[in-house]
């Protein structure tokens, strides 16, 4: 059972206290790395290897190869920082940026929409698809089979900072985060990191392995966005609404309404995959011979 941000439950006595938890990983002098840069890079690093190895499993001969790969990732990089702040900046906090122009580019001070990154991402593709004429929706696949892992290290970065937290609730695994309230939270946190990270990575790692929806381009990037915006849509209901948008219309978040055309475009791109006449490969033609 949970209540909304406005009603705030009984006190729990068997809820956590939030761990003290430097959000400084690594301090040399006056220079440190934040545990959210840091899991930005561990993401990307590891996504980088498991395209690679998605990549280099595919026929031979097919691109995107390990090449592209390896040439894209910079492509992705940018995508990623730079659609994630002007992402959050656009959806999130528009008023407050125009007072502070100087501020959108500080992006070590938070503020990234995973929305905003995946427009990002989208536009990095398109480009680097049409200048390397590398088939967009093969490279879609690859990219959005390994966005999962960057997501699961994101969000345990949100964990550790201590925010993008939950609701108020009375479950017994409520943490009261250092949010001045003292009272126990949804650690919404973690139920993204289980859903968005390893749950939606294991189904998409089981998808890009099959034959049929190998051959048939765009159906593991709409899986990817079918899952990613219904378990974020699910999630909602349980994190606290950003302060400054609070609930749209008093019954719905931004996160849930910019979840909604994700379901949307991805259900399509799923329909259009299995409409297509899937590729004979070369080695399914040396059997049949």
């Amino acid at each position: 059972m949970f209540t909304n941000a406005a009603d705030k439950p009984i006190n729990n006595p068997m809820a956590f206290q939030f761990p003290n938890i430097d959000p400084v990983a690594i301090s040399i002098g006056p220079f440190g790395v934040r545990w959210y840069a840091l899991s930005y890079m561990v993401g990307i690093l590891l996504g980088w290897r498991y395209a690679l190895h998605l990549a280099e499993s595919g026929e031979e001969g097919t691109r995107p190869n390990k090449i592209d790969i390896d040439d894209f990732i910079t492509w992705a990089v940018a995508g990623v920082i730079a659609g994630g702040r002007i992402g959050y900046v656009l959806f999130y906090a528009l008023a407050l940026y125009l007072q502070n122009p100087l501020e959108i580019v500080m992006i070590w001070k938070g503020g990234m929409s995973f929305h905003g990154g995946m427009l990002g991402v989208l536009l990095a593709m398109i480009l680097f698809a049409r200048k390397h004429q590398v088939p967009l929706f093969r490279i879609a696949d690859i990219v959005c089979a390994s966005v999962p892992i960057g997501l699961f290290f994101g969000r345990l970065a949100n964990f550790v900072n201590g925010e993008l937290y939950g609701r108020f609730t009375n479950v017994w695994w409520g943490i009261v985060f250092p949010d001045g309230s003292g009272m126990p939270r949804h650690p919404s946190q973690l139920y993204e990191a289980a859903l968005e990270g390893v749950i939606l990575f294991l189904l998409l790692a089981v998808l890009v392995r099959i034959p049929s929806v190998r051959n048939r381009p765009g159906t593991v990037a709409g899986a990817f966005l079918m899952g990613y915006g219904t378990f974020r849509f699910m999630v909602e209901f349980f994190r606290e609404p950003d302060e400054q948008i609070g609930y749209i219309a008093n019954l719905i978040t931004m996160g849930q309404i910019l979840c909604i055309p994700m379901i949307l475009l991805g259900a399509f791109l799923v329909f259009r995959a299995a409409r297509q006449v899937p590729k004979i490969s070369a080695a399914q033609t040396h059997d049949s011979a």
